[in-house]
């Protein structure tokens, strides 16, 4: 079994953007009703519920991503097209190291959540 994991429930204005988007990312819909998404990647599982009235500019919702191979799936992201510079949403940034933490990239989604995919070999 792959130790590739989430453990994140996020916000979403629209279900059918958040569904499209995240479909782009390779994850598949494993549930969709009025008030919960689940959607699906391999191992990986992300929830998400309504809330219409969020600002992205001022969301502060986080999730992390925790994966064997960083560098795959910022590279597979980044051949989507999805921007690395700027302020526009979405959103990628590089892969970093910072003092005590594991390598990581990360992804704003289009309602302004924050990713952190960290490299699950990393453990500095």
């Amino acid at each position: 079994m792959s130790a590739n994991r989430i453990t994140a429930n996020l916000p979403s204005r629209d279900f059918a953007v958040t569904e499209d988007f995240y479909g782009s990312l390779g994850f598949a819909t494993a549930f969709k009703g009025d008030n919960w998404m689940i959607l699906i990647r391999d191992s990986l599982e992300v929830e998400f519920f309504p809330h219409p009235e969020l600002d992205p500019k001022s969301s502060w919702f986080s999730a992390c991503m925790r994966l064997d191979d960083i560098d795959k799936m910022y590279q597979e992201w980044v051949d989507l097209g999805i921007p690395t510079e700027g302020t526009t949403l979405p959103r990628l940034g590089a892969p970093v190291k910072f003092d005590g933490a594991p390598r990581m990239f990360f992804l704003h989604d289009p309602d302004g959540s924050l990713w952190r995919i960290l490299d699950n070999g990393d453990t500095d």
